[in-house]
């Protein structure tokens, strides 16, 4: 029972800071900026139309939330919440280093570890998988599929993204 209890209090606290994120996103809930704030940004990044990724990203981390936070439909909600996390370590943390206390990309990693702990080690007796499971996702390949499809997803939005100028002239000065 000590397992489920672990998987259930990391479900809550992955899933419900993600879909936080992503309710700040969308709506401005929790001091976030909304649609329009967070489009501006993703524009400034280099993500362009902005809105689209600032709604993609939004719908993400609160999808991906609320999903791990149920323990519904295990492995697709951490899925959605790796590919985010690496789209944010490679447009904004990265170049600040590891630390969260300066921007980095700490945390970043830390949801992508609890994530991946979910995914892997499923959502535990205490979800609504263990009271409605889909046969499909249960089967042992599906966790690495669906996880791999994530980072190819995250790696290609970071791809086709327009670097800033800044960043260009960073990188051809390096």
């Amino acid at each position: 029972m000590e397992v489920a209890i672990g998987l259930l209090l990391a479900r809550v606290i992955i899933g419900l800071g993600l879909a936080a994120h992503g309710a700040q996103k969308l709506f401005g809930w929790f001091g976030g900026y909304g649609l329009a704030g967070t489009a501006g940004f993703f524009e400034s990044l280099g993500f362009k139309p902005g809105t689209l990724f600032a709604f993609m990203a939004g719908v993400g981390e609160l999808l991906g939330g609320l999903l791990t936070f149920a323990g519904w439909l295990n492995p697709i909600g951490p899925a959605l919440i790796i590919a985010i996390m690496i789209v944010a370590i490679g447009s904004v943390h990265l170049a600040k280093g590891y630390w969260q206390a300066n921007g980095g990309y700490e945390l970043n990693l830390a949801y992508i570890a609890g994530a991946l702990l979910v995914a892997f080690g499923g959502a535990g007796r205490l979800s609504v998988d263990a009271l409605a499971p889909v046969p499909a996702l249960a089967h042992p390949a599906t966790g690495s599929i669906v996880i791999a499809i994530a980072v190819v997803g995250g790696l290609l939005s970071l791809a086709i993204r327009h670097r800033p100028k800044a960043a260009q002239t960073q990188a051809a000065a390096g």
